[in-house]
């Protein structure tokens, strides 16, 4: 009898039976991608219709309560536009600037936190625990009616569950990492308050009776070059609040904390794991991650992604050697293949309907 998405997704993460592994097309395209893809004959008119239409699983449905800055004010808050640029402030007040040509990173212009001063400030305007707009709408209608559908629950998605990732939201990518060393106390006290206020918004949404699979943390704190901070700095600042969250997952019968880091988060593993984490993702492969390496030496820890975006650019027989690669650790369980991350523009619909297709198939969905 096949499971349903939520059985399917929590077995096979955690190491259970499952009829088959879930393959759910969790990285989308960039929108570049997407008009191209109109343009060589995609018939959907969005990623969802697209989704319907391979009908792969159902990814973990993140509930929509607010654990960022509130009241909520926008991704893009439009300061100055022109034909060539775009800038604004995003939903953490970090004022961007983006080219409007083709798709990059935004060059950052001024980030909303310098010192003790400006933390204290934005802390009481921006992110007070228990503003109202945390727990507003309708999210639990929608959880009631994904426990009956059988889907696979999350809590905590980007780009607002985060605590490195918080930090350098909060004071820029170099002030953050010169911070651990000049401003530790200031750090500490950032993390400290992101993890109440994220068990703040938890507590009150398992109170209510959702069944949660995953709890999901946003950080991005590793390159190519490994990770953004020690495994030394990781414990002392990260494991424990890790934990804190790990210690209210297990109270609630939540079996899944996640984290999402691009890059070669190899170093970070064993502090993660101290903290709590047993899923992560998604092993890019141009960093140099290898879901297969890391089955082997972290037995215990659940993965996903790891199919190389790039190698969609080139030809099928490209795209069947990865699938071929990936075989090994999908036989081997607690594994759930997908891309690497988003899918660049210089993919075709011909390439990435392949590629969908082949996933299917090595999973043994229909």
């Amino acid at each position: 009898m096949a499971m349903t998405h939520r059985e399917r997704f929590v077995n096979c993460l955690t190491g259970k039976k499952v009829d088959r592994p879930p393959y759910t097309m969790m990285w989308s395209p960039w929108s570049f991608a997407w008009q191209r893809w109109q343009r060589e004959g995609c018939p959907f008119k969005d990623w969802d219709e697209l989704r319907r239409h391979f009908n792969v699983d159902v990814p973990p449905l993140v509930i929509p309560v607010l654990c960022g800055c509130a009241p909520h004010m926008g991704w893009q808050r439009v300061l100055e536009e022109n034909d060539e640029w775009i800038t604004y402030l995003d939903s953490w007040d970090i004022k961007r600037r983006n080219l409007k040509a083709n798709e990059s990173m935004s060059e950052f212009l001024k980030f909303p936190v310098s010192d003790r001063e400006s933390w204290e400030q934005f802390k009481a305007e921006r992110l007070q625990i228990d503003h109202p707009d945390r727990l507003k709408g309708n999210w639990l209608a929608l959880c009631k009616e994904w426990m009956n559908l059988g889907f696979p629950i999350q809590l905590g998605a980007f780009p607002d569950t985060t605590l490195f990732g918080g930090i350098r939201w909060m004071l820029g990518d170099e002030e953050c990492l010169l911070a651990f060393y000049t401003q530790p106390d200031v750090v500490r006290d950032m993390m400290d308050h992101l993890t109440n206020l994220y068990l703040y918004v938890f507590e009150r949404v398992v109170a209510e009776g959702v069944q949660v699979d995953v709890i999901h943390i946003w950080e991005d704190m590793s390159g190519r070059q490994g990770s953004l901070i020690s495994p030394a700095h990781f414990r002392e600042f990260m494991t424990p609040n890790y934990a804190r969250i790990k210690a209210f997952a297990n109270q609630c019968n939540i079996p899944l904390m996640s984290v999402d880091t691009d890059g070669n988060p190899d170093a970070i593993v064993p502090p993660m794991m101290e903290g709590g984490v047993n899923y992560l993702w998604p092993m890019e492969v141009a960093a140099g991650t290898d879901v297969s390496d890391f089955r082997r030496r972290y037995p215990e820890l659940a993965l996903m992604g790891g199919f190389d975006k790039r190698e969609l650019a080139k030809d099928k027989r490209a795209i069947d050697a990865e699938i071929e690669r990936l075989r090994p650790a999908v036989a081997g369980g607690m594994y759930m293949p997908d891309l690497d991350h988003l899918v660049p523009d210089d993919v075709s619909w011909e390439n990435y309907v392949y590629y969908v297709e082949s996933m299917k198939k090595l999973v043994g969905a229909k």
